[in-house]
């Protein structure tokens, strides 16, 4: 399970610094300041919480205590879920800003849905630390 989480850590932080440059490059040129500004927040949260994949698989590793692997896969669960909603609809948000398409008005309100699953796993994972002495 720890590889799993470390993989998709590693994946999310890739992905990042690709459509990073892609913002750099192709879509600064398409949309406005403010609007780019949106995506480099998705980006931020992004790069953040991939890290924070990667850093939970290395906690759970050194970890002796059974209790940890059900907690750390739900803190995984809602950082990867907050990552789609949050970073993801910021994307959509400025990818579609030119345009007339329907999907909009939906983007916005999803947004603070991801950043609900943000402080959840963060919660989580500061209980599992908290309630178990996990550390050797």
């Amino acid at each position: 399970m720890y590889r799993k989480i470390l993989i998709g850590g590693i994946l999310f932080c890739m992905l990042s610094v690709v459509l990073g440059a892609f913002g750099a490059h192709a879509l600064k040129a398409l949309v406005t300041p403010d609007n780019l500004q949106i995506f480099e927040t998705g980006l931020r949260y992004q790069s953040m919480h991939g890290m924070a994949l990667i850093a939970l698989s290395l906690f759970g590793q050194q970890s002796s205590v059974k209790a940890v692997d059900n907690s750390l896969k739900w803190v995984a669960i809602f950082f990867s879920i907050g990552i789609f909603l949050f970073s993801g609809s910021l994307y959509g948000l400025t990818i579609l800003s030119n345009s007339s398409n329907p999907i909009l008005p939906i983007l916005g309100p999803i947004t603070p849905l991801g950043g609900l699953c943000f402080i959840l796993a963060w919660g989580l994972w500061l209980r599992l630390v908290l309630k178990h002495k996990v550390d050797k």
